[in-house]
Protein backbone atom coordinates (compact mmCIF):
# COMPACT_ATOMS: atom_id res chain seq x y z
CA UNK A 1 0.00 0.00 0.00
CA UNK A 2 1.54 3.24 -1.15
CA UNK A 3 0.26 5.32 1.78
CA UNK A 4 2.25 3.14 4.18
CA UNK A 5 5.36 3.75 2.05
CA UNK A 6 4.75 7.48 2.58
CA UNK A 7 4.45 6.91 6.36
CA UNK A 8 7.71 4.97 6.33
CA UNK A 9 9.51 7.65 4.34
CA UNK A 10 8.18 10.54 6.47
CA UNK A 11 8.77 8.78 9.79
CA UNK A 12 12.45 8.55 8.89
CA UNK A 13 12.47 12.37 9.09
CA UNK A 14 10.96 12.16 12.60
CA UNK A 15 12.98 9.30 14.12
CA UNK A 16 12.29 7.92 17.61
CA UNK A 17 15.26 7.91 20.02
CA UNK A 18 15.81 4.20 20.80
CA UNK A 19 14.60 3.10 24.22
CA UNK A 20 12.58 6.25 25.01
CA UNK A 21 9.25 5.31 26.63
CA UNK A 22 6.44 7.82 27.31
CA UNK A 23 2.93 7.36 28.67
CA UNK A 24 -0.22 9.16 27.40
CA UNK A 25 -1.74 10.47 30.63
CA UNK A 26 -4.60 12.81 31.62
CA UNK A 27 -2.71 15.67 29.99
CA UNK A 28 -1.57 13.71 26.93
CA UNK A 29 2.19 13.42 26.44
CA UNK A 30 4.40 15.91 28.26
CA UNK A 31 8.18 16.06 28.53
CA UNK A 32 11.22 18.04 27.44
CA UNK A 33 10.50 19.41 23.93
CA UNK A 34 13.60 17.86 22.39
CA UNK A 35 12.19 14.33 22.93
CA UNK A 36 8.88 15.02 21.20
CA UNK A 37 9.40 15.31 17.43
CA UNK A 38 8.61 11.62 16.69
CA UNK A 39 5.65 11.72 19.12
CA UNK A 40 4.11 14.67 17.27
CA UNK A 41 4.45 12.96 13.88
CA UNK A 42 2.85 9.80 15.26
CA UNK A 43 0.00 11.73 16.93
CA UNK A 44 -0.68 13.23 13.50
CA UNK A 45 -1.00 9.63 12.21
CA UNK A 46 -3.25 8.64 15.13
CA UNK A 47 -5.50 11.71 14.81
CA UNK A 48 -5.96 10.85 11.12
CA UNK A 49 -7.03 7.30 12.03
CA UNK A 50 -9.35 8.64 14.74
CA UNK A 51 -10.93 11.02 12.22
CA UNK A 52 -11.48 8.17 9.72
CA UNK A 53 -12.96 6.01 12.49
CA UNK A 54 -15.38 8.68 13.80
CA UNK A 55 -16.01 10.27 10.36
CA UNK A 56 -15.52 13.59 12.15
CA UNK A 57 -12.88 16.29 12.63
CA UNK A 58 -10.33 15.59 15.41
CA UNK A 59 -8.16 18.16 17.20
CA UNK A 60 -4.47 18.02 18.10
CA UNK A 61 -3.19 20.63 20.59
CA UNK A 62 0.54 21.23 21.03
CA UNK A 63 1.07 22.53 24.59
CA UNK A 64 2.52 21.61 27.96
CA UNK A 65 0.12 23.86 29.87
CA UNK A 66 1.63 24.95 33.22
CA UNK A 67 4.95 23.09 32.74
CA UNK A 68 8.22 25.05 32.35
CA UNK A 69 9.00 26.68 29.00
CA UNK A 70 11.54 24.04 27.87
CA UNK A 71 8.85 21.32 28.00
CA UNK A 72 6.12 20.69 25.47
CA UNK A 73 3.33 18.21 24.98
CA UNK A 74 0.40 17.10 22.87
CA UNK A 75 -3.19 16.03 23.43
CA UNK A 76 -5.93 14.80 21.14
CA UNK A 77 -9.44 16.24 21.08
CA UNK A 78 -12.47 14.06 20.24
CA UNK A 79 -15.40 15.15 18.01
CA UNK A 80 -17.53 16.95 20.62
CA UNK A 81 -14.51 18.79 21.98
CA UNK A 82 -13.99 16.24 24.75
CA UNK A 83 -10.85 14.29 25.65
CA UNK A 84 -10.00 11.23 23.60
CA UNK A 85 -11.35 7.87 24.91
CA UNK A 86 -9.22 5.60 27.18
CA UNK A 87 -8.88 2.93 24.45
CA UNK A 88 -7.34 5.49 22.11
CA UNK A 89 -5.10 6.81 24.90
CA UNK A 90 -3.77 3.24 24.92
CA UNK A 91 -3.20 3.34 21.16
CA UNK A 92 -1.38 6.67 21.57
CA UNK A 93 1.04 5.10 24.06
CA UNK A 94 1.50 2.04 21.83
CA UNK A 95 2.23 4.12 18.74
CA UNK A 96 4.52 6.54 20.58
CA UNK A 97 6.70 3.78 22.00
CA UNK A 98 6.98 1.53 18.92
CA UNK A 99 10.62 1.41 17.78
CA UNK A 100 11.21 2.81 14.31
CA UNK A 101 11.11 -0.60 12.56
CA UNK A 102 7.86 -1.59 14.37
CA UNK A 103 5.89 1.56 13.59
CA UNK A 104 3.98 0.19 10.60
CA UNK A 105 3.00 -2.96 12.49
CA UNK A 106 1.70 -0.81 15.41
CA UNK A 107 -0.24 1.36 12.96
CA UNK A 108 -1.78 -1.62 11.18
CA UNK A 109 -2.70 -3.11 14.56
CA UNK A 110 -4.88 -0.07 15.38
CA UNK A 111 -6.42 -0.11 11.88
CA UNK A 112 -7.36 -3.81 12.24
CA UNK A 113 -8.64 -3.59 15.84
CA UNK A 114 -10.86 -0.63 14.98
CA UNK A 115 -11.80 -1.90 11.49
CA UNK A 116 -10.93 1.50 10.00
CA UNK A 117 -11.91 2.22 6.41
CA UNK A 118 -8.71 3.78 5.05
CA UNK A 119 -10.52 5.30 2.08
CA UNK A 120 -12.57 7.49 4.46
CA UNK A 121 -11.68 11.20 4.37
CA UNK A 122 -9.86 12.57 7.46
CA UNK A 123 -9.77 16.12 8.89
CA UNK A 124 -7.59 17.32 11.74
CA UNK A 125 -7.49 20.77 13.40
CA UNK A 126 -4.08 21.69 14.85
CA UNK A 127 -3.35 24.39 17.44
CA UNK A 128 -0.25 25.42 19.38
CA UNK A 129 0.80 27.54 22.36
CA UNK A 130 3.53 30.20 22.49
CA UNK A 131 6.52 27.98 23.38
CA UNK A 132 9.51 28.37 21.03
CA UNK A 133 9.37 24.63 20.26
CA UNK A 134 5.67 24.64 19.30
CA UNK A 135 6.08 25.77 15.67
CA UNK A 136 8.29 22.87 14.54
CA UNK A 137 6.38 20.36 16.68
CA UNK A 138 2.98 21.34 15.24
CA UNK A 139 4.52 21.02 11.77
CA UNK A 140 5.52 17.44 12.69
CA UNK A 141 1.84 16.75 13.59
CA UNK A 142 0.75 18.04 10.16
CA UNK A 143 3.43 15.91 8.47
CA UNK A 144 1.86 12.89 10.19
CA UNK A 145 -1.62 13.85 9.01
CA UNK A 146 -0.53 14.30 5.39
CA UNK A 147 1.52 11.06 5.42
CA UNK A 148 -1.78 9.16 5.80
CA UNK A 149 -3.58 11.35 3.29
CA UNK A 150 -5.50 13.40 5.85
CA UNK A 151 -6.28 17.14 5.62
CA UNK A 152 -5.08 19.42 8.40
CA UNK A 153 -6.18 22.94 9.25
CA UNK A 154 -3.59 24.95 11.15
CA UNK A 155 -5.20 27.30 13.67
CA UNK A 156 -1.78 28.56 14.71
CA UNK A 157 -1.60 30.18 18.14
CA UNK A 158 -4.75 29.36 20.15
CA UNK A 159 -5.56 28.47 23.76
CA UNK A 160 -6.31 24.79 24.41
CA UNK A 161 -10.02 25.51 25.12
CA UNK A 162 -10.29 27.46 21.86
CA UNK A 163 -9.15 24.41 19.88
CA UNK A 164 -11.66 22.21 21.75
CA UNK A 165 -14.34 24.80 20.88
CA UNK A 166 -13.39 24.83 17.15
CA UNK A 167 -13.60 21.02 16.95
CA UNK A 168 -17.06 21.03 18.56
CA UNK A 169 -18.32 23.84 16.28
CA UNK A 170 -17.07 22.01 13.19
CA UNK A 171 -18.69 18.69 14.15
CA UNK A 172 -22.04 20.24 15.14
CA UNK A 173 -22.05 21.97 11.72
CA UNK A 174 -22.03 25.39 13.37
CA UNK A 175 -24.81 24.68 15.89
CA UNK A 176 -22.39 25.23 18.78
CA UNK A 177 -20.92 28.32 17.10
CA UNK A 178 -18.66 29.44 14.29
CA UNK A 179 -15.36 27.48 14.11
CA UNK A 180 -13.15 30.60 14.05
CA UNK A 181 -11.35 32.54 16.76
CA UNK A 182 -13.49 35.57 15.83
CA UNK A 183 -16.63 33.43 16.19
CA UNK A 184 -15.46 32.35 19.65
CA UNK A 185 -14.94 35.95 20.81
CA UNK A 186 -18.27 37.11 19.36
CA UNK A 187 -20.33 34.37 21.00
CA UNK A 188 -18.76 34.70 24.44
CA UNK A 189 -18.53 38.49 24.53
CA UNK A 190 -22.08 39.08 23.25
CA UNK A 191 -23.41 36.77 25.96
CA UNK A 192 -21.26 38.57 28.56
CA UNK A 193 -22.54 42.00 27.45
CA UNK A 194 -26.15 40.76 27.60
CA UNK A 195 -25.59 39.38 31.11
CA UNK A 196 -24.02 42.59 32.43
CA UNK A 197 -26.85 44.70 30.96
CA UNK A 198 -29.01 43.43 33.80
CA UNK A 199 -26.49 44.71 36.36
CA UNK A 200 -27.45 48.26 37.17
CA UNK A 201 -25.01 51.15 37.65
CA UNK A 202 -21.67 49.37 37.45
CA UNK A 203 -18.85 51.80 38.16
CA UNK A 204 -15.55 51.76 36.25
CA UNK A 205 -13.96 50.27 39.38
CA UNK A 206 -16.39 47.37 39.26
CA UNK A 207 -15.65 46.87 35.56
CA UNK A 208 -11.92 46.66 36.20
CA UNK A 209 -10.00 43.38 36.49
CA UNK A 210 -6.27 42.63 36.66
CA UNK A 211 -5.28 39.53 34.70
CA UNK A 212 -2.00 37.59 34.97
CA UNK A 213 -1.54 35.93 31.56
CA UNK A 214 1.27 33.60 32.79
CA UNK A 215 3.42 34.97 29.89
CA UNK A 216 1.50 32.54 27.70
CA UNK A 217 -1.12 32.18 24.98
CA UNK A 218 -3.95 33.39 27.26
CA UNK A 219 -2.39 36.85 27.38
CA UNK A 220 -2.34 37.13 23.57
CA UNK A 221 -5.94 36.02 23.28
CA UNK A 222 -7.23 38.37 26.00
CA UNK A 223 -5.60 41.21 24.02
CA UNK A 224 -7.34 40.07 20.83
CA UNK A 225 -10.68 39.78 22.60
CA UNK A 226 -10.66 43.20 24.28
CA UNK A 227 -12.32 45.07 21.40
CA UNK A 228 -15.29 42.64 21.53
CA UNK A 229 -15.94 43.54 25.19
CA UNK A 230 -16.83 47.16 24.32
CA UNK A 231 -15.35 48.42 27.61
CA UNK A 232 -17.86 46.39 29.65
CA UNK A 233 -14.81 44.71 31.17
CA UNK A 234 -11.65 46.78 31.53
CA UNK A 235 -8.62 44.56 31.79
CA UNK A 236 -5.14 45.41 33.05
CA UNK A 237 -2.96 42.66 31.62
CA UNK A 238 0.22 41.58 33.42
CA UNK A 239 2.79 38.94 32.43
CA UNK A 240 1.71 39.33 28.82
CA UNK A 241 4.73 37.50 27.40
CA UNK A 242 6.56 40.61 26.21
CA UNK A 243 9.46 40.06 28.63
CA UNK A 244 8.84 37.34 31.26
CA UNK A 245 9.26 33.58 30.96
CA UNK A 246 6.22 31.30 30.50
CA UNK A 247 4.80 30.13 33.87
CA UNK A 248 7.88 31.41 35.72
CA UNK A 249 6.74 32.84 39.08
CA UNK A 250 3.35 33.51 37.56
CA UNK A 251 0.22 31.72 36.36
CA UNK A 252 -2.59 29.88 38.13
CA UNK A 253 -0.47 26.94 39.28
CA UNK A 254 2.18 29.17 40.88
CA UNK A 255 -0.47 31.24 42.71
CA UNK A 256 -2.36 28.16 43.93
CA UNK A 257 0.72 26.29 45.17
CA UNK A 258 2.65 29.25 46.60
CA UNK A 259 -0.48 30.98 47.99
CA UNK A 260 0.88 34.34 46.90
CA UNK A 261 0.49 36.87 44.11
CA UNK A 262 2.51 36.37 40.91
CA UNK A 263 5.60 38.44 40.20
CA UNK A 264 4.88 41.49 38.07
CA UNK A 265 1.27 42.10 39.15
CA UNK A 266 0.55 45.44 40.81
CA UNK A 267 -2.28 44.99 43.31
CA UNK A 268 -4.13 47.56 45.39
CA UNK A 269 -5.96 46.30 48.50
CA UNK A 270 -9.38 44.84 47.68
CA UNK A 271 -8.74 44.79 43.93
CA UNK A 272 -9.88 41.73 41.93
CA UNK A 273 -7.13 39.80 40.20
CA UNK A 274 -7.04 36.48 38.38
CA UNK A 275 -4.36 34.23 36.90
CA UNK A 276 -4.55 31.91 33.88
CA UNK A 277 -2.22 28.95 33.44
CA UNK A 278 0.09 28.53 30.42
CA UNK A 279 -2.55 27.25 27.97
CA UNK A 280 -5.49 29.14 29.54
CA UNK A 281 -7.61 26.19 30.69
CA UNK A 282 -7.34 27.03 34.41
CA UNK A 283 -8.13 30.16 36.40
CA UNK A 284 -7.87 31.27 40.02
CA UNK A 285 -8.88 34.60 41.59
CA UNK A 286 -7.26 36.45 44.51
CA UNK A 287 -6.95 39.78 46.31
CA UNK A 288 -5.09 41.32 49.23
CA UNK A 289 -7.01 42.89 52.11
CA UNK A 290 -6.28 46.20 53.86
CA UNK A 291 -3.79 44.41 56.16
CA UNK A 292 -1.89 43.10 53.12
CA UNK A 293 -3.12 39.54 53.75
CA UNK A 294 -3.38 37.42 50.55
CA UNK A 295 -6.73 35.67 49.84
CA UNK A 296 -7.02 32.94 47.18
CA UNK A 297 -10.34 32.05 45.53
CA UNK A 298 -9.64 28.68 43.95
CA UNK A 299 -11.75 26.19 41.96
CA UNK A 300 -13.88 25.36 45.04
CA UNK A 301 -14.79 29.04 45.56
CA UNK A 302 -15.48 29.44 41.82
CA UNK A 303 -17.73 26.35 41.73
CA UNK A 304 -19.62 27.61 44.77
CA UNK A 305 -20.22 31.05 43.24
CA UNK A 306 -21.44 29.56 39.94
CA UNK A 307 -23.60 26.87 41.60
CA UNK A 308 -25.25 29.42 43.90
CA UNK A 309 -25.98 31.74 40.94
CA UNK A 310 -27.49 28.95 38.82
CA UNK A 311 -29.52 27.54 41.70
CA UNK A 312 -31.04 30.99 42.40
CA UNK A 313 -31.87 31.50 38.70
CA UNK A 314 -33.54 28.08 38.43
CA UNK A 315 -35.70 28.93 41.45
CA UNK A 316 -36.64 32.36 40.02
CA UNK A 317 -37.39 30.84 36.61
CA UNK A 318 -39.50 28.08 38.20
CA UNK A 319 -37.53 25.47 36.26
CA UNK A 320 -37.38 21.97 37.65
CA UNK A 321 -33.94 20.84 36.49
CA UNK A 322 -31.59 18.46 38.30
CA UNK A 323 -28.46 20.39 39.20
CA UNK A 324 -25.30 19.04 40.78
CA UNK A 325 -21.77 20.12 41.69
CA UNK A 326 -18.94 17.65 41.10
CA UNK A 327 -15.81 17.77 43.25
CA UNK A 328 -12.81 15.59 44.09
CA UNK A 329 -11.58 14.55 47.54
CA UNK A 330 -9.32 17.64 47.47
CA UNK A 331 -12.30 20.02 47.61
CA UNK A 332 -12.28 21.89 50.90
CA UNK A 333 -14.79 20.45 53.38
CA UNK A 334 -16.28 23.91 53.96
CA UNK A 335 -17.27 24.24 50.29
CA UNK A 336 -18.96 20.82 50.32
CA UNK A 337 -20.88 21.68 53.50
CA UNK A 338 -21.96 25.08 52.16
CA UNK A 339 -23.25 23.61 48.88
CA UNK A 340 -25.09 20.70 50.52
CA UNK A 341 -26.42 22.31 53.70
CA UNK A 342 -26.98 25.97 52.78
CA UNK A 343 -27.66 25.85 49.03
CA UNK A 344 -29.23 22.35 48.97
CA UNK A 345 -27.19 21.46 45.88
CA UNK A 346 -26.37 17.77 45.24
CA UNK A 347 -22.61 17.22 45.49
CA UNK A 348 -20.94 14.24 43.79
CA UNK A 349 -17.34 13.27 44.59
CA UNK A 350 -15.20 11.58 41.91
CA UNK A 351 -11.63 10.45 41.44
CA UNK A 352 -9.03 13.13 40.67
CA UNK A 353 -8.71 13.99 36.97
CA UNK A 354 -10.80 16.19 34.71
CA UNK A 355 -12.24 13.33 32.66
CA UNK A 356 -13.81 11.79 35.80
CA UNK A 357 -15.40 15.12 36.77
CA UNK A 358 -16.64 15.82 33.24
CA UNK A 359 -18.21 12.38 33.04
CA UNK A 360 -20.00 12.74 36.41
CA UNK A 361 -21.26 16.23 35.48
CA UNK A 362 -22.97 14.76 32.40
CA UNK A 363 -25.33 12.84 34.70
CA UNK A 364 -27.12 16.07 35.71
CA UNK A 365 -29.33 18.47 33.73
CA UNK A 366 -26.84 21.13 34.85
CA UNK A 367 -23.47 19.89 36.13
CA UNK A 368 -20.91 22.29 37.60
CA UNK A 369 -17.42 20.85 37.99
CA UNK A 370 -14.15 22.39 39.12
CA UNK A 371 -10.93 20.99 40.45
CA UNK A 372 -9.40 23.02 43.28
CA UNK A 373 -6.61 24.04 40.83
CA UNK A 374 -9.13 26.15 38.88
CA UNK A 375 -9.88 23.82 35.96
CA UNK A 376 -13.59 23.44 35.34
CA UNK A 377 -16.77 24.39 33.51
CA UNK A 378 -20.55 23.86 33.49
CA UNK A 379 -22.40 21.29 31.37
CA UNK A 380 -26.03 21.68 30.28
CA UNK A 381 -27.98 18.68 28.96
CA UNK A 382 -29.79 19.07 25.63
CA UNK A 383 -33.13 18.91 27.50
CA UNK A 384 -32.03 21.65 29.92
CA UNK A 385 -30.97 23.96 27.09
CA UNK A 386 -34.28 23.41 25.30
CA UNK A 387 -36.34 24.09 28.45
CA UNK A 388 -34.41 27.31 29.11
CA UNK A 389 -34.85 28.38 25.48
CA UNK A 390 -38.61 27.70 25.51
CA UNK A 391 -39.11 29.61 28.74
CA UNK A 392 -37.11 32.62 27.51
CA UNK A 393 -39.37 32.81 24.45
CA UNK A 394 -42.66 32.23 26.34
CA UNK A 395 -44.85 35.35 26.14
CA UNK A 396 -47.17 34.19 28.94
CA UNK A 397 -44.80 34.25 31.91
CA UNK A 398 -44.19 37.01 34.44
CA UNK A 399 -41.22 39.37 34.29
CA UNK A 400 -39.22 37.69 37.06
CA UNK A 401 -39.37 34.29 35.38
CA UNK A 402 -38.55 35.81 31.95
CA UNK A 403 -35.55 37.73 33.35
CA UNK A 404 -34.21 34.56 35.01
CA UNK A 405 -34.72 32.51 31.83
CA UNK A 406 -32.91 35.12 29.72
CA UNK A 407 -30.02 35.23 32.19
CA UNK A 408 -29.80 31.43 32.03
CA UNK A 409 -29.82 31.57 28.24
CA UNK A 410 -26.90 34.01 28.14
CA UNK A 411 -25.09 32.01 30.81
CA UNK A 412 -25.26 28.94 28.55
CA UNK A 413 -23.69 31.00 25.75
CA UNK A 414 -20.86 32.51 27.79
CA UNK A 415 -19.72 29.04 28.92
CA UNK A 416 -17.38 26.84 26.89
CA UNK A 417 -18.93 23.47 27.69
CA UNK A 418 -16.26 21.44 25.91
CA UNK A 419 -13.56 21.89 28.57
CA UNK A 420 -12.35 24.18 31.38
CA UNK A 421 -11.62 27.57 29.81
CA UNK A 422 -9.98 30.43 31.73
CA UNK A 423 -11.34 33.13 29.39
CA UNK A 424 -14.92 31.82 29.46
CA UNK A 425 -14.81 31.18 33.24
CA UNK A 426 -13.46 34.71 33.79
CA UNK A 427 -16.34 36.26 31.81
CA UNK A 428 -18.90 34.16 33.71
CA UNK A 429 -17.45 35.07 37.12
CA UNK A 430 -17.27 38.76 36.22
CA UNK A 431 -20.91 38.68 35.02
CA UNK A 432 -22.10 36.93 38.20
CA UNK A 433 -20.30 39.40 40.49
CA UNK A 434 -21.82 42.29 38.49
CA UNK A 435 -25.37 40.87 38.53
CA UNK A 436 -25.22 40.07 42.25
CA UNK A 437 -23.50 43.40 43.01
CA UNK A 438 -20.83 41.47 44.91
CA UNK A 439 -17.29 42.49 45.75
CA UNK A 440 -14.50 39.93 45.69
CA UNK A 441 -14.37 40.13 49.52
CA UNK A 442 -18.09 39.28 49.77
CA UNK A 443 -17.56 36.35 47.43
CA UNK A 444 -14.62 35.14 49.53
CA UNK A 445 -16.67 35.32 52.73
CA UNK A 446 -19.47 32.99 51.44
CA UNK A 447 -17.64 30.37 53.53
CA UNK A 448 -14.22 30.07 55.24
CA UNK A 449 -11.88 27.32 54.09
CA UNK A 450 -10.87 24.78 56.69
CA UNK A 451 -7.08 24.95 57.19
CA UNK A 452 -5.38 22.15 55.24
CA UNK A 453 -2.00 20.72 54.40
CA UNK A 454 -0.75 18.57 51.53
CA UNK A 455 2.42 16.46 51.83
CA UNK A 456 4.24 13.86 49.72
CA UNK A 457 5.83 10.63 50.99
CA UNK A 458 8.42 8.82 48.85
CA UNK A 459 7.75 5.09 48.58
CA UNK A 460 9.47 2.19 46.81
CA UNK A 461 6.35 1.42 44.74
CA UNK A 462 3.26 3.61 44.67
CA UNK A 463 1.13 0.67 43.48
CA UNK A 464 0.98 -0.76 47.02
CA UNK A 465 -1.62 1.94 47.75
CA UNK A 466 -5.08 1.13 46.44
CA UNK A 467 -8.09 3.36 47.12
CA UNK A 468 -11.88 3.29 46.93
CA UNK A 469 -14.79 5.73 47.51
CA UNK A 470 -13.47 8.32 45.00
CA UNK A 471 -9.96 8.00 46.50
CA UNK A 472 -11.17 8.93 49.99
CA UNK A 473 -10.36 5.54 51.60
CA UNK A 474 -7.33 3.26 51.30
CA UNK A 475 -8.04 -0.46 50.78
CA UNK A 476 -4.38 -1.49 50.83
CA UNK A 477 -1.86 -1.83 52.42
CA UNK A 478 -3.60 -3.57 55.32
CA UNK A 479 -4.03 -1.43 58.42
CA UNK A 480 -3.39 1.94 56.75
CA UNK A 481 -7.03 3.12 56.66
CA UNK A 482 -7.55 2.05 60.29
CA UNK A 483 -4.49 4.07 61.26
CA UNK A 484 -5.79 7.14 59.36
CA UNK A 485 -9.25 6.77 60.96
CA UNK A 486 -7.85 6.72 64.48
CA UNK A 487 -5.54 9.71 63.78
CA UNK A 488 -8.44 11.75 62.33
CA UNK A 489 -10.46 11.16 65.54
CA UNK A 490 -7.84 13.13 67.53
CA UNK A 491 -8.75 16.46 65.83
CA UNK A 492 -11.88 18.59 65.40
CA UNK A 493 -13.56 18.93 61.94
CA UNK A 494 -10.80 16.72 60.60
CA UNK A 495 -10.46 14.45 57.59
CA UNK A 496 -7.50 12.99 55.74
CA UNK A 497 -6.90 10.74 52.77
CA UNK A 498 -3.93 9.36 50.83
CA UNK A 499 -3.60 8.50 47.16
CA UNK A 500 -0.77 7.35 44.88
CA UNK A 501 0.64 9.94 42.49
CA UNK A 502 -0.21 9.34 38.85
CA UNK A 503 3.32 10.14 37.70
CA UNK A 504 5.99 9.30 40.32
CA UNK A 505 6.65 6.91 43.23
CA UNK A 506 5.17 9.15 45.89
CA UNK A 507 2.00 9.01 47.94
CA UNK A 508 0.08 12.27 48.31
CA UNK A 509 -1.33 13.06 51.74
CA UNK A 510 -4.17 15.54 52.32
CA UNK A 511 -5.36 16.64 55.76
CA UNK A 512 -7.76 19.32 56.98
CA UNK A 513 -8.86 20.31 60.45
CA UNK A 514 -10.23 23.20 62.52
CA UNK A 515 -6.85 24.93 62.98
CA UNK A 516 -3.73 25.11 60.79
CA UNK A 517 -1.67 23.56 63.59
CA UNK A 518 -4.06 20.57 63.78
CA UNK A 519 -4.05 20.17 59.97
CA UNK A 520 -0.20 20.24 59.96
CA UNK A 521 0.02 17.71 62.82
CA UNK A 522 -2.55 15.40 61.23
CA UNK A 523 -0.79 15.52 57.83
CA UNK A 524 2.52 14.67 59.54
CA UNK A 525 0.99 11.79 61.56
CA UNK A 526 -0.63 10.33 58.42
CA UNK A 527 2.67 10.70 56.49
CA UNK A 528 4.42 8.63 59.16
CA UNK A 529 1.71 5.95 58.92
CA UNK A 530 2.17 5.84 55.12
CA UNK A 531 5.97 5.69 55.48
CA UNK A 532 5.76 2.79 57.94
CA UNK A 533 2.97 0.79 56.33
CA UNK A 534 3.47 1.45 52.60
CA UNK A 535 7.23 1.02 52.18
CA UNK A 536 8.58 4.53 52.61
CA UNK A 537 12.11 5.22 51.31
CA UNK A 538 14.73 7.66 52.60
CA UNK A 539 14.43 9.13 56.10
CA UNK A 540 11.17 9.26 58.06
CA UNK A 541 9.04 12.32 57.18
CA UNK A 542 10.07 15.25 59.39
CA UNK A 543 7.50 17.64 60.87
CA UNK A 544 7.64 20.85 58.84
CA UNK A 545 8.09 23.81 61.17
Amino acid sequence: MSQFQEVLKQSGLHPKPAGLVLQYGTAGFRTNAKHLDHIMFRMGLLATLRSKKTTATIGVMVTASHNPEEDNGVKLVDPMGEMVTPTWEGYATQLANAEQEDLLAALKDVIEKEAIDMSQEANVFVGKDTRSSSASLSQAVMDGVSALGGHSKDYGLVTTPQLHYMVCCQNTKGKYGDATVEGYYSKLCQAFIQLTKSASNRTDDQKHLSVDGANGIGALKVREMEAHLKKELQISLFNDGSKGKLNHQCGADFVKVQQKAPTGVEMSPGERCCSFDGDADRIVYYFTDSEGQFHLLDGDKIATLISTFLKELLTQAGLDLKMGAVQTAYANGSSTRYLEDTMKVTVRCTKTGVKHLHHAAQEFDIGVYFEANGHGTVLFSKAAEEKIQRLAEDANINDERKRAARLLQNTVNVINQTVGDAISDMLLIEAILAIKGMTVQQWDSIYSDLPNRQLKVKVADRRVIDTTDAERRAVSPAGLQDAIDSLVKKYRKARSFVRPSGTEDVVRVYAEAETQESADDLAHDVSLAVYRLAGGVGGEPKQQL
